[in-house]
């Protein structure tokens, strides 16, 4: 059986974001076992599992990411919506646009340390919407 529904999320800043409790509060009681499956429908954010503890970890990822993928590249021909753009569809592909998490005894079975991401690549933003299947 599967069930599916959107769930908007509002407005971020730039950066990485740790969204687990929302997306749990969005999906309220799970299945025994199955899997949820996460797609976020935009091309300039992604989303991703990563430490949930210490909040150094999202400022590191956003500064890796940001000097592995620079604004204003020379080469760059997709411009016209501004110098954080193209970076961000590259950044959204490189980390991707779903994810996976498997459900064990009704609940997501992450570990001690993993939460969920959103990775916002754009300087400003809307809210992004995302599509959540849960398989039992």
């Amino acid at each position: 059986m599967t069930e599916e529904f959107d769930v908007q999320l509002p407005a971020y800043s730039r950066g990485f974001h740790l969204i687990t409790e929302s997306i749990k509060n969005e999906m309220g009681d799970l299945p025994k076992s199955g899997l949820v499956n996460i797609f976020i429908q935009h091309t300039s954010a992604a989303l991703t599992i990563n430490e949930n503890y210490d909040p150094s970890v999202r400022e590191d990822m956003a500064a890796i990411s940001d000097n592995l993928v620079p604004e204003n590249a020379s080469f760059y021909t997709h411009t016209m919506e501004g110098s954080d753009d193209m970076p961000a569809h590259f950044k959204a592909s490189i980390m991707g646009s779903s994810i996976t998490i498997p459900i064990r005894n009704g609940q997501l079975a992450l570990g001690t340390w993993q939460g969920i991401y959103l990775c916002e690549f754009r300087n400003r933003a809307g809210g992004r919407k995302l599509l959540i299947s849960i398989l039992s």
